[in-house]
């Protein structure tokens, strides 16, 4: 589990990093600057990255990509008596991003999965890579299923901070 643990948070830390542009470099001959060969990044993928979750040390990974595709995982902790304790990962079955508006849900993991419908807002950071520079502000919806099959789910308001570009993925709990 923690192997697995471990790839996660490294993947969520390379898709975040990547998210900066490359210095731009200058022609051999010349001093004019030589427009990056990178592809421009897709739109709204300035909203990618680490994103506080329902606990101090859960966090959303967010990953905007081409066409406003939205990739990604949520890290939590258990409830279940079984998994107490325990990170479990769950990645997005679907997400979209259209402007500001956020929407993904999660794969089903021990019974739980996650809607969230939302926004992508300014926060209070001040500069871009500043701690709740965006917030990912909405309604999440916690469906679980029992053992039964019955099926309830809870809706809240939540509100996201983003997590300063200089910030360490969160130690692992294991």
């Amino acid at each position: 589990m923690r192997k697995y643990r471990f790839i996660a948070l490294l993947i969520a830390l390379i898709a975040y990093c990547g998210t900066f542009p490359l210095a731009q470099q200058k022609s051999p001959d010349s001093q004019t600057p030589v427009p990056d060969s990178k592809p421009a990044e897709p739109p709204g993928s300035e909203y990618s990255g680490m994103y506080s979750f329902l606990r101090e040390g859960e966090f959303v990974q967010v990953t905007v990509e081409d066409a406003g595709r939205v990739t990604g995982f949520v890290s939590r902790f258990g409830d279940l008596e079984s998994d107490k304790g325990s990170f479990l990962d769950q990645f997005f079955k679907s997400g979209k991003l259209d402007g500001q508006t956020l929407a993904f849900t999660t794969e089903v993991v021990h019974g739980t999965a996650f809607d969230f419908k939302g926004t992508v807002e300014r926060g209070e950071g001040k500069k871009p890579g500043d701690e709740a520079y965006y917030v990912l502000k909405g309604t999440l919806t916690e469906r679980v299923t029992d053992v039964n099959q019955k099926q309830t789910s809870k809706s809240r308001e939540v509100t996201f901070k983003a997590f300063p570009a200089d910030a360490a993925a969160p130690a692992s709990h294991d």
